[in-house]
């Protein structure tokens, strides 16, 4: 596929935490197909079998990926290749990776997924990040893509909360295409991403985060007014 089907497009993260009756294959399919239906450009989807539901439903892009949560390593968005390689099989057309500067598993690092990825998979690349050094390195290593999905999520960055602004900002300055994801809460800041310069954007949970959207609500009810 190319990239720039995705020039400017929004990009809908259909995922829901693992405890949630959410998450079935069915049902991300379906949440999956209603927002192509409404105008999403893609989806980003995780697991092999969600991403399969999706790509017998949908011929838009889907950027994959898998989190697994592993032994000694703080990197979880498809953290090795053979992840990556699943991700590939069940039919996504762009993998996402973590990219930040933290030790991956099985001695792995990212210059060598991405080029498996590239070689083996024939897939293109998503570099997830937190910092402009981490996406530095990552253009360096070959990634098609970089997107601001970590800031606010590693150690690094946890005192921050996204969307991060001035990260943005920087990215677009390197001469690879940058999609905007994280803390993207409204349809003007998604808006003002673009305006900034990202080539694209991702809006998860304030579109498909039923579970913790209604967490929020009732958060501040019971604050408020002593909803139970």
């Amino acid at each position: 596929m190319s990239i720039e089907t995705l020039r400017h497009k929004l990009i809908v993260s259909c995922q829901a935490p693992v405890d949630s009756p959410l998450h079935e294959p069915r049902v991300i399919a379906a949440i999956a197909q209603a927002a192509v239906n409404n105008g999403a450009g893609g989806v980003r989807i995780d697991t092999p079998a969600h991403i399969s539901a999706v790509r017998d439903r949908l011929k838009v892009p889907i950027i994959g990926l898998w989190k697994q949560v592993l032994a000694g390593t703080e990197v979880y968005i498809t953290p090795q290749f053979h992840h990556a390689s699943a991700v590939a099989k069940a039919g996504a057309d762009i993998i996402a990776i973590d990219a930040t500067n933290r030790n991956r598993p099985g001695g792995e690092t990212v210059s060598y997924i991405i080029a498996q990825i590239h070689q083996e998979l024939g897939k293109l690349v998503m570099a997830d990040v937190d910092t402009i050094e981490a996406a530095i390195l990552a253009t360096k290593a070959g990634a098609d893509i970089v997107g601001t999905t970590l800031f606010g999520y590693t150690a690094a960055t946890k005192h921050l909360a996204p969307p991060g602004w001035e990260l943005l900002k920087q990215m677009v300055e390197l001469d690879i295409p940058v999609i905007c994801e994280g803390g993207i809460s409204s349809p003007q800041m998604a808006r003002q991403a673009i305006e900034v310069g990202a080539f694209a954007v991702v809006v998860g949970t304030a579109i498909t985060g039923i579970d913790l959207q209604v967490k929020a609500y009732q958060s501040a009810l019971r604050a408020d007014y002593g909803v139970q």
